[in-house]
């Protein structure tokens, strides 16, 4: 009869499937790749079953580990909220939060929530993971996200973390010298356009909107990135015109390095909000961020 695994292993287990590294799963249990390895060939043999297809460059899960991986990561989410609802009791919370964000959404934290949480709450350590795409931050093991609001998941809780988010289209003055200024979206495609390459890999659609009536137009142009900064600077060199958000523009406008244009035409979203399970239960360390986020909002 099979052995039944013991809990440290099957977290090492979830570790590595998130990861797809040994040695980056390891830096995660903080302890190193070669134990991790034997930790895994020990459970695989304990199991009966292979759970891992290992190459000298990537490792992942075979269809029963997927499975497991699957069945598992609820359980230990379970367990991690009894473990943080016990630990509410402490007069501090202590322990690590994960937090999945885009890169706009962690500088607000970070310039913002987090310094004010780790000065009150110093036995809390926060792990910020930047990456554009949306992800399911239960499967991949993280305590919340933030996002704009519009893309925040239906089942989850919701709470404003930053003021509306203003987009803009901006141009060089030596390019609107060189080519006009559109005063309409459809003028843009009689304009060279700095698109945009989504997570996902496909190109973004200039979203506009006036008396209610949104907009969505596919703009034509040479050269396609996929970082705000990096438009930015291409519609300072004059190479065409960006659609950016405000606060990545607003120093070169303020410089006049650029122009806004199709003020008339341009929409402001909901802004970012963090975003968490609708668990009954809540770790102790999440909710008193939360509780942060709540105030500051206020002061």
């Amino acid at each position: 009869m099979n052995q039944r695994p013991s809990l440290t292993e099957l977290i090492a287990f979830t570790a590595v499937v998130r990861h797809a590294s040994f040695r980056a799963a390891a830096d995660e249990l903080a302890i190193s790749p070669s134990t991790l390895s034997h930790m895994m060939r020990a459970l695989e043999e304990r199991m009966g079953l292979r759970l891992f297809n290992r190459t000298t460059r990537s490792v992942a899960p075979t269809e029963a580990g997927a499975r497991l991986f699957r069945n598992l990561t609820p359980v230990l989410g379970e367990l991690d909220l009894a473990l943080g609802d016990v630990n509410s009791f402490r007069d501090r919370p202590s322990g690590n939060l994960r937090i999945n964000a885009s890169e706009a959404a962690a500088a607000l934290l970070v310039n913002g929530v987090v310094p004010v949480f780790l000065e009150r709450y110093p036995d809390m350590h926060v792990d910020i993971v930047t990456e554009g795409r949306l992800i399911d931050i239960v499967s991949e093991g993280f305590d919340a996200g933030v996002r704009l609001a519009e893309a925040v998941p239906q089942d989850m809780v919701a709470v404003q973390l930053g003021d509306e988010v203003k987009f803009l289209a901006v141009a060089s003055p030596a390019y609107l010298r060189a080519h006009g200024e559109p005063q309409t979206p459809d003028d843009l495609a009689k304009h060279r356009c700095i698109r945009f390459r989504m997570p996902s890999g496909k190109t973004y659609r200039w979203e506009f909107e006036r008396y209610g009536q949104p907009l969505r137009v596919d703009v034509t142009g040479q050269i396609t990135l996929d970082h705000i900064r990096l438009m930015v600077d291409a519609a300072i060199k004059g190479v065409g015109i960006a659609y950016v958000t405000s606060e990545a523009a607003q120093r070169a406008i303020d410089n006049g390095l650029l122009v806004p244009i199709l003020l008339d035409w341009l929409p402001t979203l909901a802004g970012h909000c963090l975003y968490y399970p609708s668990h009954r239960l809540v770790p102790a360390g999440l909710r008193a961020f939360v509780d942060l986020v709540k105030e500051l909002r206020k002061g």
